[in-house]
């Protein structure tokens, strides 16, 4: 099995990588923790911390927006903050998708191969 990728290993790229998954439906915090660990095929481990203060600094640019789940929503605990992508946010995903392709070129040139 191979070694799991832990958060402080995708800093710099946890924007991009959060904004992709909201790209399709609209998301609670920890449900995209667990939708990005699954795209992951399990090689990525995040815990929720990692990603709020993420999910906060993107709300405050307007790359996303959030609003409270409903009292009604037939579940118990508390509330749920629902962020879905704004069109500000895919821009920078499209930006955040090439910078990414250029990263794995320009590393991947230098370490001995594409990933």
């Amino acid at each position: 099995m191979e070694t799991p990728i832990q958060g402080n290993q995708v800093r710099g790229h946890l924007d991009t990588m959060i904004l992709s998954i909201l790209e399709h439906e609209e998301s609670h915090g920890f449900d995209i923790v667990k939708r990005l660990e699954q795209a992951g095929e399990g090689s990525l481990k995040l815990k929720e911390g990692t990603i709020y203060p993420v999910l906060y600094r993107i709300e405050d640019a307007g790359l996303v927006k959030a609003k409270w789940e409903k009292n009604n929503s037939g579940r118990k605990g508390p509330r749920r903050k629902i962020y879905s992508l704004t069109s500000k946010g895919r821009k920078q995903l499209e930006a955040g998708r090439t910078e990414w392709t250029q990263f794995v070129n320009i590393v991947g040139a230098i370490v001995g191969g594409a990933a």
